[in-house]
């Protein structure tokens, strides 16, 4: 398999931006990450798909908390700040649920622990269940297709409802 093809097929799939945040030796921490998914809604089940190699092994085990944060098309700095090209002297927005840091201002923040890890080729797919969520305010979402970033040019149907659960 021609890897290089594999991933310009891959890329033909639009997806949203999230960064992924997770406590590193007790500092914030993130990774840029567009591999997510909700598994179920009951139980409240999302995924992620981790690099073998990423330092986030080393932080996130079973039964530790970490973040996901889908960023909006202003937050398109975050990506890249995570993504491994980091902003000398960035002031980064985070902010804390309980434990677990997040970036404040992203269309959605949710907080996940992580009940089952599994190896998949050079990858780890985290299985998390939600333990609080929180949508922002309306905006558009940073999307990535073909190796960029792109705009929506649509409006969100429906989303009146800003809010969170578990009283935060």
């Amino acid at each position: 398999m021609d890897a290089k093809l594999l991933r310009s097929v891959m890329g033909q799939f639009a997806t949203g931006v999230t960064v992924v945040t997770f406590s590193a030796d007790g500092k914030p921490a993130g990774m840029t990450a567009n591999a997510f998914m909700s598994v179920s809604l009951d139980p409240p089940l999302i995924l992620i798909s981790i690099r073998n190699a990423s330092s986030f092994n080393q932080f996130v085990k079973e039964g530790n908390r970490y973040g996901v944060n889908f960023l909006a098309e202003s937050q398109r700095w975050l990506s890249g700040h995570f993504g491994g090209r980091p902003e000398e002297g960035a002031e980064l927005p985070f902010m804390y649920h309980g434990e677990t840091p997040l970036l404040d201002g992203s269309l959605v923040q949710l907080v996940a622990r992580t009940v089952d890890v599994h190896p998949a080729g050079d990858h780890l797919l985290y299985i998390g269940e939600i333990e609080h969520m929180r949508i922002g305010a309306q905006r558009k979402p940073l999307l990535f297709f073909s190796g960029r970033y792109h705009q929506m040019h649509a409006r969100s149907p429906g989303m009146e409802w800003s809010g969170c659960i578990d009283g935060w």
